[in-house]
């Protein structure tokens, strides 16, 4: 499922003055940090700072995965998580680490014989798991 149509709405309303930078600019710092040190560029430049590049960072919840689920730090972790006999549902989220923008692009199921129908990591991401 993507969320493009939400993410423009956000951003028109900020730049029309009726959302503040601190009603946009709330990403956790728990998703901040992993945007920083796990999350893979996405080859935009946030709409709100227009500062910095943004980071997709990609979280996968499901049956024995940690309560804040698990933040999968290179395409191979993806992978193996999205291979799992058990449902998973992986959400990726763009975030600025510079002004702290986050939004979620998309979601989709993984897990128990299902094949993501896009990749959520793009190559030459890394890092540490959060």
């Amino acid at each position: 499922m993507e969320y493009r149509l939400a993410r423009n709405a956000v951003v028109r309303e900020f730049r029309k003055g009726r959302l503040s930078r601190l009603d946009v600019c709330d990403a956790h710092p728990e998703l901040q940090r992993a945007a920083r040190h796990v999350g893979s560029a996405s080859g935009e430049v946030c709409p709100i700072c227009e500062e910095m590049d943004l980071v997709e960072v990609t979280f996968v919840f499901g049956a024995r995965l940690p309560a804040g689920g698990r933040c999968a730090a290179t395409p191979a972790e993806l992978a193996k998580l999205c291979r799992r006999k058990d449902p998973v549902v992986c959400y990726v989220i763009e975030v600025c680490p510079g002004c702290a923008w986050n939004h979620l692009v998309r979601m989709y199921p993984g897990g128990a014989g299902v094949t993501p129908a896009r990749p959520a990591l793009r190559s030459g991401s890394g890092g540490r798991t959060v």
